[in-house]
């Protein structure tokens, strides 16, 4: 039977000023998150611009850390943290060899998630362009 739980998002992923009520189902004696909660939590790992710009080197090849640096454009304390996020989603592996640690995409999958959301953009733009150029020639 579904039960009503209350959950106070973290101050890092959303308000976090006031609780939100989640439906929890129990499956086989124990409690499954809803498809689209997972989902959305997925996306918001997705919510950052240097995710997505790591997402986007890793789509290439393998990287290192230190590789990433000057690619993102970030601090490198920052950059671990985005890292340790898509680690915790499993969207990405790491590997050491030495001292250097190197991350790849767990999945092409995601390399073509990352394609897919361009695409979209660029439909996106383009009807918006058009828009644009109808209310210019309104105007």
């Amino acid at each position: 039977m579904p039960s009503e739980l209350p959950t106070r998002e973290s101050p890092s992923t959303g308000s976090g000023s006031a609780p939100s009520t989640v439906t929890v189902m129990e499956v086989g004696g124990r409690v499954s998150t809803p498809l689209y909660q997972t989902k959305a939590e997925f996306f918001k790992a997705l919510g950052h611009p240097a995710r997505i710009r790591v997402l986007e080197l890793l789509s290439e090849r393998e990287h290192s850390v230190s590789e990433m640096l000057p690619e993102v454009g970030i601090e490198p304390a920052h950059l671990s943290q985005q890292l340790a996020v898509l680690r915790k989603m499993n969207l990405v592996v790491t590997r050491k060899e030495g001292s250097t640690v190197f991350y790849s995409l767990v999945s092409p999958q995601v390399a073509e998630l990352l394609a897919v959301a361009r695409r979209i953009l660029t439909e996106v733009l383009a009807s918006q362009i058009g828009l644009l150029d109808d209310l210019r020639a309104a105007g």
